[in-house]
């Protein structure tokens, strides 16, 4: 007989994209929040940092009234805190803390770190402090919070940390709040993002790398300690994925006790006719903006393929995608297609002659200068993207049956252009292509078959992986995801998969089409969080243990 699963009386979840959307972090916090507040309700507390302080965050909305005693007590302590709800589905308790006072204790907190955990901080720089700082802080609030409120009425208290970012935080409970079960998730390694995005092989040598050594010479020491630090020292340690899970083996010396995958919320997913209304507006919109760029009129056929996500031109596999839309062109497509690579550069403005167009009701015959771009960019002539398309001699010219825009900014519906948020232009596209080098997990393809939208991906990619591992086999574009195999030296033969994909799926009849769009939409509902959050539970049911474990080992014999 199993002994009963232990539940969490308390939650503490701490990331700096807590109420900041940065990333895919946001995107695992957000959309599970509902799933977690459901369980606790209001024992619950997402942690976050203040850098919103003095403007206004729609992601955010303060209570002034919510937990005041404790907010009293906490500030003559020294916190400074804002509260309120995330505007998320389910609208968790959050706090928001202005981490910025502990920088004048920084030395101090680096030195009981080394001290404590052998957390070196000699080698920080860049955003290393900033994140430390407020681990920091978030751990002083989920601690001060536990002393004032739950101590005496509550046993069985959790305190989750995302990413290295948190970490330091994570070995703060675990040193001053021992009772406090501890839990932390590395959603891809410090290491493993440098291995693969400074060119080096890494999964035919993972074995052979040494994390400390490999951090040294990537110039990530003091990010990869704490990382690795809270590896070894929380009671859960958990990673996203199969395939990073690897990675923690290797890099960080730990195997991961728990693999929580990230789920997704399918609540705002329009149906029936309000579907087919939206995905026709998108449309409309991507047309619009197309034909006042280009000077082509697009008609409703044209097959719209489209990538997304950070800029990281290898590990996100841009360049692949590049490619295999060059090679594409090359075979003359029987069906006109658009292209959007919606990656976020660094933007200058919306273009003002774009603007000046969009704003009249017309049809446009000419084409305006630099017909690939819809933002100005600062650095047009070194973007990776732009430098591709220069050298390829991809222009968009009356003639080419292939048209791509680089679309370099947030799609947060304010972008000037398109003044859709990303949901409500992903609805439009035909397919979605994410042939990533280094993806942990990969939000975008789930993302994309929530909306219908196949997809390829590869088998270096979590959710790849977890595709294949669903079918029993290699996933294919006619079960809604394409998995193309992929490894450290395949890049030709990955390009040629994608420009196949696009051509067989570009020349499917509309009842094929259908029945590709139902089968993506089956295979994202196997991951929302109504099934996935049992992985979280298992998390917290063995950090528990670990905890209860430790403190009776502590406790006094009576």
């Amino acid at each position: 007989m199993t002994d009963k699963r232990l539940i969490p009386e308390f939650i503490f979840e701490s990331s700096w994209e807590v109420c900041n959307k940065m990333g895919g972090i946001y995107t695992v916090l957000s959309t599970h929040a509902k799933s977690l507040h459901e369980m606790m309700s209001d024992h619950l507390m997402f942690i976050g940092p203040d850098v919103w302080a003095g403007k206004s965050n729609p992601l955010f909305t303060e209570d002034a009234t919510l937990l005041s005693a404790w907010r009293s007590a906490a500030e003559a302590e020294g916190l400074r805190l804002r509260l309120g709800r995330w505007n998320v589905p389910g609208q968790p308790m959050v706090a928001l803390v202005d981490f910025t006072p502990f920088y004048a204790q920084k030395n101090e907190i680096y030195t009981a770190a080394w001290n404590d955990f052998g957390v070196d901080s000699l080698h920080a720089y860049g955003d290393y402090d900033e994140a430390s700082m407020f681990s920091y802080a978030a751990a002083r609030v989920a601690e001060n919070f536990y002393r004032h409120v739950l101590e005496g009425h509550c046993s069985r208290v959790v305190y989750h940390a995302h990413e290295w970012m948190t970490a330091l935080g994570a070995l703060y409970i675990k040193k001053h709040v021992p009772a406090m079960a501890t839990v932390f998730t590395t959603h891809a390694t410090t290491v493993g993002r440098s291995i693969a995005g400074n060119g080096k092989p890494l999964y035919e040598y993972l074995w052979a790398y040494d994390g400390m050594q490999m951090s040294r010479e990537l110039n990530v020491e003091s990010k990869h300690s704490v990382e690795r630090q809270a590896a070894h020292h929380v009671d859960c340690f958990s990673t996203v994925s199969d395939v990073t899970a690897r990675e923690c083996r290797e890099l960080l010396d730990r195997p991961c006790d728990a693999v929580l995958m990230n789920g997704f919320e399918d609540d705002f997913v329009p149906r029936g006719a309000a579907f087919v209304a939206r995905r026709r507006a998108a449309r409309k919109r991507i047309f619009r903006v197309a034909n006042a760029l280009t000077g082509y009129t697009f008609s409703d056929d044209t097959f719209v393929v489209t990538t997304s996500g950070r800029y990281e031109y290898k590990n996100k596999g841009i360049d692949v995608f590049l490619e295999a839309l060059y090679r594409y062109s090359r075979r003359d497509p029987q069906r006109p297609t658009l292209a959007l690579i919606e990656v976020p550069a660094w933007v200058f403005a919306p273009r003002l002659d774009l603007q000046q167009r969009l704003s009249v009701e017309q049809t446009y015959t000419d084409a305006l200068q630099t017909p690939v771009l819809s933002h100005w960019l600062h650095n047009e002539q070194d973007d990776q993207v732009c430098r591709f398309l220069r050298e390829h001699d991809i222009w968009n010219r009356p003639e080419d049956r292939l048209k791509v825009i680089f679309v370099p900014c947030y799609l947060d519906g304010h972008d000037g252009i398109f003044d859709l948020p990303y949901y409500d232009l992903l609805i439009g596209d035909d397919m979605a292509v994410y042939p990533s080098y280094y993806e942990p997990w990969g939000y975008t393809p789930l993302e994309a078959v929530v909306f219908r939208v196949p997809c390829v991906t590869t088998s270096l990619s979590g959710f790849g992986m977890w595709a294949n591992k669903v079918k029993g086999e290699q996933s294919t574009l006619a079960d809604g995801v394409a998995v193309i195999p992929r490894d450290d030296y395949n890049f030709d033969a990955v390009a040629d998969a994608v420009a196949d994909a696009m051509q067989e799926y570009a020349a499917c009849d509309a009842r094929t089409v259908k029945l590709i769009r139902q089968r993506a939409a089956q295979l994202a509902a196997k991951a929302r969080w109504d099934r996935f959050i049992q992985y979280y539970s298992d998390a917290y049911d063995l950090a528990l243990r670990r905890a209860s474990q430790r403190v009776a080992a502590h406790s006094p014999v009576q």
